[in-house]
């Protein structure tokens, strides 16, 4: 391969997918080359078939459902792909081209411990004895920012937290220093002090290996970072390509300028000063046993969240960040009494601490939950109709079937989805579309109380911003309550009228949102705060 050879090749690929409505076109005839050392990325909104065309060149499409036309080709180190046996193919993913999927919960094994997930890459490509695959392991773990993890090579996914299963994939896509790394979303479930040391990560591997970056990605943040050149996509095709500076300073294309210039929007409400509270928790601990002597009796704790209290008044919006690991999800779990903790938790006025699950019934229906992984938390074998209206068929039994359709009509309306689209399943979309149904699963109750957890992190960015403008509405007409929790400063910015700033379960810094973003009090905080801005920095101002 000469220096002016690209390592990688996409020549007029087009990919259709048979579906039960007839042929459906992903991608429409488009064409890219990625050179030795280059960091190429792939932007565009959910459903605009970056990961798709990404996926084209692993060959890890579900054929035969998946089909290219004729003219399609995929050429890498110029090697013919698309025709590639097999055999060869397996040879080539991992070894040479490494693969970091958008959601790791669902890519990861959850019968197999990280030990096992990581060593099964190197055993399957490299002659390495059990010492050395060891010895790799832990250097990999250091490498991707989970040296405490060294301790725990036994745990399996579910016991990590969104970000350390992320970096988890990042560590076995880097096993067997590929010529080509192709990261979808790499940074969705990391918070921004992780981004920004992965993304570091990530720059130095491919300068020291000249390794070749393939980033697709709704994030503009991490493409001015990242890439050298910009593909953009929408619905299938690329509208607009070029030099990454070239493309932030002077886009051409409509829509390129649209996300370019969407970010979400600092509108809040004003919120009542003397409003009542509507969850009041105090001294709240959950910890995990982490070790057990011989009888079984548990002698550490992962002390998960570390006698908190918190009050959250009616009609505003609690920001909980961050780092991955550090108990947010947790509070929020063990809040709507979803995670049994110690502690007291006053919910509308009533102590739900000891409520049976009979008494808790109401409070299910007051207080919804949208969580980070959207496609572990929606059915695969119910319609998108059936997961929204399944709470209506408990909490609102006298709604008749027609009734009912209206609401989940109007729930997806309200989060730009087709309502047409109801009757087809979760793997019929994209990330971004699969979060926009758990928000309209949550809202189809019309709840008091909405925890949110990590609503916006597969979104893309001018979906981010509809979606915090219509919570910001909802929270204005309805007087919704929001526990916001997030890694996405930006975001949180843009929605909380109060912050709690946690790490290792405690409460680093809490405080008027607007206060501490402006003059935040601890280091820690100021760390968090330099990492977003740094990231976030697109040319326009949050």
């Amino acid at each position: 391969m000469t220096e002016n050879t690209p390592l990688l090749s996409v020549q007029h690929l087009s990919v259709f997918f048979q579906t039960p409505a007839g042929s459906f076109q992903a991608v429409k005839d488009i064409s890219f080359d990625l050179y030795k050392g280059e960091t190429l990325a792939l932007v565009g909104e959910s459903g605009s078939g970056k990961s798709v065309s990404a996926l084209s060149a692993m060959r890890l499409l579900p054929y035969p459902l998946a089909t290219h036309s004729a003219e399609s080709s995929i050429t890498f180190d110029g090697e013919e792909l698309l025709t590639k046996p097999e055999k060869d193919m397996r040879r080539i993913r991992g070894q040479k081209i490494g693969m970091i999927f958008q959601e790791p919960l669902t890519a990861l094994n959850p019968l197999h411990t990280i030990q096992k997930q990581i060593g099964e890459v190197l055993y399957l490509h490299q002659n390495m004895n059990k010492n050395q695959v060891n010895a790799r392991i832990l250097e990999l773990l250091d490498l991707v920012g989970l040296g405490g993890l060294k301790d725990r090579l036994k745990a399996y996914p579910h016991q990590l937290s969104g970000g350390q299963r992320q970096r988890v994939m990042i560590a076995m896509a880097l096993a067997n220093d590929p010529d080509l790394l192709i990261a979808d979303e790499p940074t969705t479930a990391l918070d921004v002090t992780v981004q920004a040391q992965i993304l570091d990560l990530l720059e130095d591997l491919k300068a020291k290996l000249n390794m070749s970056l393939l980033i697709i990605t709704h994030d503009l943040g991490i493409v001015k970072k990242m890439a050298d050149r910009v593909c953009v996509m929408r619905s299938g095709e690329i509208v607009e390509s070029g030099q990454t500076t070239t493309i932030f300073d002077a886009p051409t294309h409509d829509y390129t300028k649209t996300l370019i210039g969407t970010i979400p929007q600092n509108k809040i409400h004003t919120a009542k000063e003397d409003a009542a509270p509507l969850i009041e928790a105090k001294n709240i601990k959950v910890f995990f046993p982490q070790k057990k002597n011989f009888f079984g009796k548990p002698i550490s704790y992962v002390k998960a969240v570390n006698d908190i209290s918190v009050t959250i008044p009616e009609g505003q919006t609690i920001g909980i960040v961050g780092e991955s690991g550090s108990g947010k999800t947790t509070l929020g779990l063990a809040l709507l009494r979803l995670q049994s903790s110690d502690g007291a938790i006053v919910f509308q006025g009533r102590d739900i601490s000891s409520a049976s699950k009979k008494d808790l019934k109401q409070l299910r229906a007051d207080a919804q939950i949208v969580f980070q992984d959207p496609f572990g938390s929606l059915s695969p074998r119910l319609s998108i109709e059936q997961i929204i209206e399944e709470g209506l068929k408990v909490h609102h039994k006298n709604l008749s079937k027609a009734e009912r359709e209206e609401r989940v009509i109007d729930a997806l309306t309200k989060v730009r989805m087709d309502p047409a689209t109801r009757h087809r399943y979760p793997h019929e979309f994209s990330g971004g579309q699969r979060q926009r149904i758990s928000i309209a699963r949550a809202l189809v109750l019309k709840p008091r109380l909405l925890v949110l957890d990590e609503p916006t992190s597969a979104l893309d960015v001018s979906v981010q911003a509809e979606i915090v403008k219509l919570l910001q509405d909802l929270q204005a007409d309805e007087n919704l309550t929001y526990l916001f929790i997030s890694h996405d400063l930006r975001v949180v910015r843009a929605m909380a009228h109060y912050l709690i700033v946690m790490k290792d379960g405690t409460i680093i810094e809490e405080g008027p949102a607007k206060q501490i973003f402006e003059t935040p009090g601890k280091e820690y905080t100021k760390t968090l705060l330099d990492a977003a801005l740094n990231l976030r920095a697109t040319g326009t101002q949050s």
